[in-house]
Formats: structure tokens, C-alpha cells, sequence
């Protein structure tokens, strides 16, 4: 069950990885993709807003993951200019590190945890993290608010030719986080109740989701404890502590 669970998870994101490739070809070599950086057209700071939540969301993941940081920060910054491809691209990889015991065991668990030691005092307090991804749920917010109401402004610009690409993009990512809280809810009916909501509120949803999960940790707790399932917690913290 669980490697069939785990071959499901890797195809999918092969065929997202192939999709979100084929839309770059096509937006460069038949749309405007200069359109893609103006601030002015429609729903672009709303999307860029919800983009970077995602980088920020992933990001924390791929240093956690990461013994070097100088690596952690290569693969974010390509991940804020090339999007999915590099999310998806670096999950992937994680996917053929995983050894055939691990895969078949729990790969999702071992995709998500380190596979080196780590040191406890690294990354933020349990605290911090709530304020940091508190703090951007409520500017997303903001911006979502924003952008609805001038999105009824007749005056507002159209599509644009790249929006298609960014639309594409981030629903991309709003399947990745959702792989992610179907893994880690105990019910199918929780975890359709969180997907919806990203699905309609994406990065205030996924904001909003990691606030929560951080609640159930006590300050004393790494914060990396969110990213796997309750149920593996006492594992990965088990690894953690150890040198």
C-alpha cells in the first residue's frame, strides 16, 4: 500500500514536471512573456503574492532537508524564477534517493524527513515560525482583499498571455502542499475540507494550515516536527537527537 501510495505520488509529479515544462516552451515561444512582470495586469500581485508563499512553504522543506545552506539557497532562488519546474525537479530527486526499503516501507515519510542528522537548535523556534507564517498569511490576505476589489474596477487590464503559465504554476504548487495535507491529516474528510480551502484560497490556506500544525507543538519542539504525519513524529524527533 504505502509503495503503491509512493509510485502514485512520483508519477503524478512527473507528469506535472512535464506539463509545467511544455507551458514554458509555449509561453516563450508563442506568448508575451514579458507580460509576466507587469505588476499592473490582471491578478498578477495576487498570483506573485501566493507564489511567494509557496517558495517560502518549500523552501523552509528544502533547507531542513539540505546539510548546506549554500545549497538550500541555490535551489530557492531558482525555485522563485523557474517556479515548479525546480520544486518539482528537486522533489523528484528525493524520490530516487530513496532506498527500496525505505520505498517500500513509508517513501512519503523518508521524502519528507532528513536523511542526515540535525542538530535541534537549528531553525526557528516553534514560536518564530508562528509569528513568520502568521505575519504572511495576513499580508496574503491582504493582498487577496486587494486584489478582489480592484479586480472590479472596470478599468482593470485583461488577461494576459502569461497568465495561463502562472495560473498553471501555482496550481502546481497547491497540488504539491496538498499531496502534503492528505499525507498528514488522520481523515479523508479533513483533509478534502483543507484541500478545498487551498484550492480556493491557496496561500492564506497553506498559512493558515502551518499556524495550526505549529499550535499542536509545544515551544520545546523543533519546528521540523510538522512537516511529517503525528503518528511518525516520535521517529523523526528520535533522529534528530541523535548524533
Amino acid at each position: 500500500m504505502a509503495a503503491s501510495t509512493g509510485t502514485s505520488v512520483r508519477t503524478l509529479f512527473i507528469v506535472l514536471f512535464c506539463l509545467m515544462i511544455a507551458s514554458f516552451v509555449y509561453l516563450f515561444l508563442f506568448g508575451d512573456y514579458l507580460s509576466c512582470f507587469d505588476l499592473h495586469a490582471r491578478w498578477t500581485i495576487q498570483g506573485t503574492a501566493d507564489f511567494t508563499t509557496y517558495v517560502v512553504v518549500i523552501g523552509a522543506w528544502v533547507a531542513y532537508k539540505e546539510s548546506s545552506w549554500i545549497r538550500a539557497a541555490v535551489v530557492m532562488v531558482t525555485m522563485y524564477f523557474m517556479g515548479s519546474i525546480i520544486s518539482i525537479g528537486y522533489i523528484l530527486m528525493q524520490f530516487y534517493k530513496l532506498s527500496p526499503e525505505e520505498y517500500l516501507n513509508d517513501p512519503l515519510y523518508f521524502l519528507l524527513a532528513r536523511r542526515q542528522k540535525w542538530e535541534v537548535s537549528k531553525g526557528p523556534s516553534v514560536i518564530a515560525a508562528r509569528i513568520i507564517f502568521s505575519v504572511l498569511g495576513c499580508l496574503v490576505l491582504g493582498v487577496l482583499i486587494y486584489t478582489i476589489i480592484v479586480e472590479l474596477s472596470p478599468s482593470y487590464k485583461y488577461f494576459t498571455s502569461c497568465l495561463a503559465t502562472n495560473a498553471i504554476d501555482i496550481y502546481i504548487h497547491v497540488v504539491i502542499l496538498s499531496v502534503w495535507v492528505a499525507y498528514k491529516e488522520s481523515s479523508w474528510a479533513s483533509a478534502f475540507f483543507w484541500i478545498a480551502l487551498l484550492i480556493c484560497f491557496r496561500g492564506v490556506t497553506i498559512c493558515a494550515y502551518i499556524v495550526r500544525e505549529l499550535f499542536y507543538l509545544s515551544p520545546q519542539h523543533p519546528t521540523s516536527l510538522i512537516i511529517v504525519k503525528s503518528g511518525n513524529r516520535q521517529v523523526l524527533q528520535r533522529t534528530q537527537f541523535d548524533k
